[in-house]
């Protein structure tokens, strides 16, 4: 009992999705013979100019083929656009956004390789102020050593040094 309530109400969509998909075919080819915008109120159908035809787009083709109707007479959507103008507007978008992408991405690595530049200048700079530190200590305590070395009587050749 349970299963024929639950049964019931699928098997009743199925059916009017199957009858939604037929009465549109049909409604297509029904608008032979009218005008462009009384076809292409009806999205899943495709105007042909040149054979003021209606019929139901090719959908398992991407594009409609020249032997239903050639792409500069086929509209699809609006009437005052065929699907040439339509693929060359595309393409040409496409293209344009592309290469926006492309010397974004370029702008992006040159301005990255800027800022490690300019972070290796500052290491740089950095380095060089530690060495210049490095280097007055060094003296510093040499000078300090040889004042040691003075006070005690040390100053003095090294005697070591005869044998370098």
């Amino acid at each position: 009992m349970r299963d024929s309530r639950i049964l019931l109400p699928v098997l009743l969509l199925i059916l009017l999705g199957l009858a939604e998909v037929f009465a549109e075919s049909q409604t297509c080819e029904s608008n032979n013979g009218t005008s462009c915008e009384e076809c292409l109120r009806n999205v899943s159908c495709l105007w042909c100019n040149t054979k003021k035809t209606c019929i139901m787009y090719p959908v398992k083709t991407i594009l409609p083929p020249h032997s239903v109707c050639p792409l500069d007479n086929a509209r699809w959507g609006l009437c005052w656009m065929n699907f040439q103008i339509l693929i060359i507007t595309l393409s040409v978008i496409g293209a344009v956004l592309i290469l926006a992408l492309i010397i974004c991405l370029f702008c992006c690595c040159k301005c990255e390789n800027f800022g490690s530049k300019r972070f290796e200048a500052k290491m740089a700079r950095q380095a060089n102020k530690l060495k210049s530190k490095q280097e007055e200590r060094r003296t510093e305590m040499k000078q300090r050593h040889d004042e040691i070395r003075a006070k005690y009587g040390l100053s003095g050749q090294n005697p070591y040094s005869k044998f370098a």
